[in-house]
């Protein structure tokens, strides 16, 4: 068994510039932009793109339609909690008046006694 074998200066050039004709070679080797191929999956790609933007732009109708509709609903919450208020109120004034007519009556009956 023979010992390893150092490479030499001009064995490892060789080496580099074969490596650099394979990869030459292999760009070379590869369609064209005019290529039916490279054509088609282009078109598909940009068909791809068009889809996922329709999708995006529906997604985000669906996003608006949503927050349009929890604005509706926090509309019509704060609606009722101030029909409620108001409602409250009037029955405080109504209560109220009550009282100071039954207050009235008896200041009036004790006034009517002397």
């Amino acid at each position: 068994m023979s010992g390893f074998k150092e490479p030499s200066f001009a064995d490892r050039q060789k080496a580099a510039q074969q490596a650099r004709q394979d990869i030459l070679n292999k760009f070379r080797s590869q369609p064209g932009l005019d290529d039916p191929a490279v054509a088609a999956r282009r078109a598909e790609r940009e068909a791809q793109a068009a889809g996922r933007a329709k999708a995006k732009l529906a997604r985000e109708a669906e996003k608006a339609e949503q927050a349009r509709l929890e604005a509706e609903a926090v509309a019509a919450a704060a609606a009722q909690l101030a029909r409620e208020k108001e409602e409250a109120a009037a029955r405080e004034a109504a209560l109220e008046a009550e009282r100071k007519a039954a207050r009235d009556a008896r200041y009036a009956a004790r006034k009517k006694r002397k």
